[in-house]
């Protein structure tokens, strides 16, 4: 999926985006702590968040999953806390695929076309709509109520007689009721309020396996044990029930792929999932998130993604898969447009920010990715993730800045930001069932630095700090460059090492590169130390300034980010320039 300038995707957890509730209250209801709403995305918070320099929105936590709270006046059952994880529920325990989550609705009634509003309203701002998919599970109590005419919910027509059967959306332990696991550490659904579903059990027979694989009747505390695994045609004893790809088809385009299927009978959940994902395509989704991707057979992504790109083929398909191995299987074969870099890059990123690694590290992870880079997608936060100004990652959003430029602007891969970071939420709140250093995803909370900037819905940032503003301009500066530079999109070359060879004073600390295009080229640096500047010569190897046709004499040479000017001395075919660069900061030099 090749783009003439990068993208940048803006990731909010929808019902915390528009939530100015500050009360805060451990495991608190949604009249404690309140819940954003669809309606929260106004105009103006849309603008605002485009200004920032965005292209996508991945909207987290639409598609309607288990929640406790009681919307039995609209035709929604209640769901049981012995099976929901926190109080507002994960949105990776889907209730029902053709939905939408009640909470964030102004009118549960009319929560459907709401949702709609929201997608018409972000198009309407220049931005593209991202939601999730999560394929491996589904919430324990799957219902499905919105399922099309002619459709079927997931296990409506299983065979529970049977462990496995192809065509089964589930598996079963036949002739055992479930079993609610026993609670440790303290815990207690609900914090230990008194609600009639806390009783410890659940009706469920015969048992269903467990999301994360457990065959267990009685899962595991720490078992994925709200939801249940989705069966794809492959039997207990990992045999496919269902044609593999020819080795080859890792370089067919996803037309070829979609004949190959179309010809071929495939498991029933594939069906389902994909009749899903058209369903939302067409409804104007332009792109999912495909969580936990890698624990589903790369056949079936195959046949998913081919369907979907036949409809849409810029639809825009990213995914966790964790495991670099595996990387290139699920990107050519599985047809996945970008995968999540967090195994190398981030975790090497986050390594240094925390003082541990050395910036050695980042060119030679580029380097051994090379052919894939454009479909490793960066990040510094998401929702799994811990914040990085908390006290167990970097205790400063600030040692985001350096790692943040390099994100942006070492590859072609589109950039993810997490809604908040921007202006340096640290998660400091105890939740719930959510614990602090990641902003929780299973409870009713208020994210309060994001909060100053929401302003009472001005969205405005009226409420920020100097240093949290200061910060969020950081981000628009950074990220209006990164979507409207066409270098970024162009030729790589690493400079680090050479530099580390030939320039006195640099050092594992700082990170070099140069980028360019037919019309543009630029000039990288980044110190990731918080606590000392550096002053060098950065050298330019010999044929960068041939390529780039430097003649000799003075260049000047401008910072995109703030405006800085330097003079890049050119010289018999070798150029070098004078950098004092200050505790996390960074350069951006575009070379005329």
């Amino acid at each position: 999926m090749a783009e003439n300038k990068k993208q940048v995707v803006y990731h909010v957890f929808t019902r915390l985006f528009g939530n100015t509730n500050t009360t805060n209250k451990p495991w608190g209801t949604i009249e404690d702590n309140g819940v954003g709403k669809f309606t929260d995305f106004t105009k103006k918070a849309l603008q605002e968040i485009k200004k920032l320099g965005v292209t996508h929105i991945w909207y987290t936590g639409v598609p309607h999953h288990a929640v406790i709270n009681d919307y039995t006046a609209h035709g929604i059952s209640n769901d049981d806390p012995d099976v929901v994880k926190g109080r507002a529920g994960s949105p990776y325990a889907v209730k029902d695929y053709y939905s939408v989550n009640p909470d964030l609705a102004k009118n549960p009634e009319n929560r459907l076309k709401e949702f709609q509003n929201l997608i018409s309203r972000t198009h309407k701002e220049g931005l593209k709509v991202i939601i999730d998919i999560v394929p491996n599970h589904v919430a324990r109590k799957y219902e499905g109520g919105a399922t099309p005419k002619g459709k079927e919910p997931f296990g409506a027509s299983d065979d529970t007689s049977v462990e496995y059967h192809r065509d089964n959306n589930f598996y079963y332990i036949p002739g055992t009721p479930f079993q609610v696991p026993e609670w440790r550490d303290g815990y207690v659904p609900l914090g230990g309020e008194k609600h009639e579903g806390v009783d410890h059990k659940f009706s469920e027979n015969p048992a269903k396996w467990t999301g994360n694989g457990s065959r267990l009747a009685k899962p595991d505390f720490n078992d994925w044990y709200e939801t249940v695994k989705i069966n794809y045609g492959v039997r207990p004893d990992g045999h496919y029930d269902f044609d593999v790809l020819p080795d080859d088809f890792g370089g067919k385009d996803h037309k070829t792929h979609f004949e190959f299927w179309n010809e071929r009978s495939v498991p029933d959940s594939w069906v389902k999932f994909k009749d899903i994902a058209l369903y939302w395509t067409e409804m104007g989704v332009d792109g999912f998130r495909y969580d936990m991707a890698e624990m589903v057979p790369v056949e079936f992504w195959s046949y998913m993604n081919s369907n979907i790109k036949m409809k849409n083929p810029d639809t825009f398909l990213m995914a966790e898969v964790y495991n670099p191995y595996e990387y290139r299987n699920y990107i050519f074969k599985g047809k996945m447009d970008y995968l999540y870099d967090k195994v190398e890059m981030y975790d090497s990123l986050k390594s240094i920010m925390q003082g541990d690694g050395w910036t050695d590290h980042i060119p030679v992870i580029k380097n051994g990715t090379q052919d894939i880079e454009h479909h490793l997608l960066h990040f510094l936060e998401n929702h799994d993730e811990q914040r990085i100004a908390s006290p167990d990652f970097a205790g400063d959003a600030n040692k985001g800045k350096p790692a943040m430029v390099v994100s942006a602007t070492m590859t072609t891969a589109p950039l993810m930001i997490y809604f908040g970071q921007e202006v340096g939420e640290p998660a400091a709140e105890n939740a719930g069932f959510g614990s602090s250093t990641r902003t929780s995803i299973f409870d009713y909370i208020g994210v309060p630095h994001h909060q100053r900037w929401v302003n009472n819905k001005k969205f405005d940032g009226g409420q920020l700090s100097e240093d949290e503003a200061d910060l969020r301009d950081f981000y628009r500066r950074l990220l209006n460059f990164t979507v409207n530079s066409s270098a970024l999109m162009g030729a790589y070359q690493d400079i680090h090492f050479y530099n580390r060879d030939h320039a006195e004073y640099y050092n594992h600390h700082v990170l070099s590169y140069v980028r360019w295009s037919d019309n543009e080229k630029l000039i990288v640096i980044s110190n990731f130390d918080a606590n000392d500047w550096f002053g060098f010569e950065l050298k330019l190897p010999e044929n960068i300034v041939q390529e780039w046709q430097l003649s000799d004499g003075n260049h000047t040479i401008t910072d995109a980010l703030y405006g800085v000017e330097k003079t890049l001395k050119v010289e018999n075919g070798s150029a070098q320039v004078r950098i004092d660069i200050n505790p996390l900061e960074s350069f951006v030099f575009s070379v005329k």
